[in-house]
């Protein structure tokens, strides 16, 4: 909560989001920094989002300011996988069920491609 309240100090004072999101990845380590910064350099490849930190996490948000996907690393959780995920902005409803999350344990090109879809996809 300590970081939200950070954050939505930061965004209201102008400071640079896209900084604390790259600062972010920065203080990662291992394969949770390999894996936020192919999310962040896919993001910026593939859509318009912005970039900032959501509860001390890389974050990216539509025009509105509101969160679309984020990662979610698993030593901050202490988790065996980190977490890749969509908030309800990201276009990516499918009937009745679909997932909002996943787990990441690494990203190889063909997880690349498919991230790039659900990107594109989320933000169509």
């Amino acid at each position: 909560m300590r970081a939200a309240a950070a954050e939505a100090k930061a965004s209201r004072d102008g400071a640079d989001l896209e900084a604390a999101c790259l600062a972010a990845i920065a203080e990662m380590t291992g394969t949770d920094k390999e894996m936020a910064d192919t999310l962040h350099q896919l993001v910026k490849a593939h859509t318009r989002l912005g970039a900032k930190t959501w509860y001390g996490m890389p974050a990216y948000t539509n025009a509105d300011g509101k969160v679309v996907v984020f990662f979610q690393s698993a030593a901050k959780f202490k988790a065996r996988y980190a977490t890749i995920g969509f908030q309800p902005d990201a276009n990516l409803d499918e009937s009745n069920f679909w997932p909002t999350s996943y787990a990441v344990t690494k990203l190889t090109a063909a997880d690349q491609t498919r991230l790039v879809a659900l990107l594109e996809r989320a933000v169509s």
